[in-house]
């Protein structure tokens, strides 16, 4: 299989020997639950890089990224374009944290800044259905988390798979071809502190919190094995 990673964000140049950049962490993250025989593919889409056709990789993830899904920028115009264009296809894709927001706007949902604030550190997602791939079956999902922006309405058609009263749409699916989720199975606790150190003034009273909540367990590896079977489903 090949897996097209649509890189819509970059670490920042003087942290990348320390955290790597984000296709490396997806790398990471997801080459013990995909098959051996996968393939990553990288687009920078910011910088206007994609494939000649939807067809050339078997399925594709969009990644986080510090913009917001609702900014005036052509990058992220022509992204949401492409991913109408893999819905049109039925080609599988799979949004997180940003690309779970672009998903669910560029196919009718709405976006917005969220009146909560800052959701930063582990937070905690009740599952709310069922869906074949999401084997090993679990009660709620924790995740790390770094998002001030949320899914406010899901894309019609979509099924709500993951919610809480922070963020009650935290991860949908539509038919069989789109996986998206608000959290951060890629990143590490180290990248997750070091972000919120550098937004401390920013996250405000969501900084001692989030902080704090680095020490609880987190359910990456299994949101993996979740997105890996989604894939070859």
């Amino acid at each position: 299989m090949r897996l097209g990673i649509l890189q819509a964000d970059h670490v920042d140049p003087e942290c990348r020997a320390r955290f790597g950049d984000y296709a490396d962490m997806f790398t990471v993250a997801l080459g013990d639950a995909l098959d051996s025989r996968t393939s990553f593919e990288f687009f920078d889409v910011r910088r206007g890089h994609y494939p000649d056709g939807v067809g050339d990789c078997d399925g594709y993830l969009i990644t986080g990224s510090r913009a917001s899904v609702y900014d005036d920028e052509p990058w992220i115009a022509r992204l949401k374009d492409f991913v109408r264009e893999l819905n049109e296809t039925r080609s599988k894709t799979v949004g997180i944290c940003f690309g779970h927001q672009l998903v669910a706007a560029s196919l009718g949902g709405v976006v917005d800044r969220a009146k909560v604030g800052w959701g930063v550190g582990v937070h905690t997602w009740d599952i709310v259905d069922d869906e074949p791939w999401l084997r090993p079956r679990l009660r709620e999902i924790r995740l790390l988390a770094s998002h001030q922006d949320q899914v406010d309405v899901l894309p019609r058609g979509a099924r709500l798979l993951a919610a809480s009263n922070f963020c009650p749409n935290a991860a949908f699916a539509i038919e069989n071809h789109v996986f998206a989720v608000q959290g951060h199975p890629e990143f590490t606790r180290d990248y997750a502190r070091f972000l919120m150190c550098r937004r401390r003034e920013a996250l405000g009273g969501a900084f001692g919190p989030g902080v704090r909540s680095l020490d609880e367990p987190t359910d990456e590896a299994v949101v993996a094995q979740w997105i890996a079977a989604f894939l070859a489903a």
